[in-house]
């Protein structure tokens, strides 16, 4: 009986830590939505944490328990934004298509996604480009998942014998670091002189096809 009261209070212990935990995550996730909001209107330099805490409505001590100062706010919001285009990206995976074309979707959901990050935050745009080194830094989540996306496409490709490649890496750093390069111009509508993507996405898969293809 003493052996089952004690295993009742271990659990009832762990729900209710389970409960602050989810308690706290939501408080967070709350504190970055309502930043993000901010960044976008007002853009990052006219955004005061003072500003978070009141449209939040949780106060300047619980904004400061969470976060140092309004960087570290951004950063999260940044980070958010990058997790959010991680797991699209990851949907790509699951789709059953042949290696090329695969590349061609992957690099297309790349720069739709990218280009949506930075026209939904509005006047967050501007910090997103000018502070690169911080978008790097917290998009390595992102750009892994499609390293080692293109890396098993490239591999079945090869192993199918429908690509022809000698060096797999190297290969996927090149494909990887092209798209990553096309980003600006595609969200400028600038790649391929505006072109759409119903005349470009032939183009290019016809241009990798060349390069890669049996």
């Amino acid at each position: 009986m003493q052996l089952f009261l004690l295993q009742v209070l271990h659990i009832s212990a762990f729900l209710c830590n389970f409960a602050l935990v989810m308690a706290l995550s939501k408080t967070r996730q709350k504190l970055v939505d309502v930043a993000r909001q901010l960044f976008a209107k007002q853009g990052f330099d006219d955004t005061t944490m003072n500003d978070i805490a009141q449209a939040s409505g949780k106060g300047r001590r619980t904004l400061y328990t969470y976060f140092k100062n309004k960087e570290e706010i951004y950063y999260a919001v940044i980070e958010a934004e990058m997790e959010r285009l991680t797991d699209s990206m990851k949907d790509v995976a699951l789709h059953e298509m042949r290696p090329v074309d695969k590349i061609v979707e992957i690099a297309y959901t790349h720069l739709r996604l990218i280009k949506e990050a930075v026209l939904r935050n509005g006047n967050l745009r501007a910090e997103f480009f000018r502070d690169i080194w911080l978008v790097e830094k917290v998009r390595r989540h992102f750009d892994q998942t499609e390293v080692e996306l293109l890396t098993q496409t490239v591999f079945d490709g090869v192993r199918m014998g429908l690509l022809q490649v000698e060096n797999i890496p190297l290969t996927v750093d090149i494909l990887h670091y092209s798209i990553k390069g096309l980003e600006v111009p595609y969200i400028h509508g600038r790649l391929g002189e505006g072109m759409s993507e119903l005349i470009s996405r032939p183009l290019v898969k016809n241009l990798i096809d060349r390069a890669l293809g049996r």
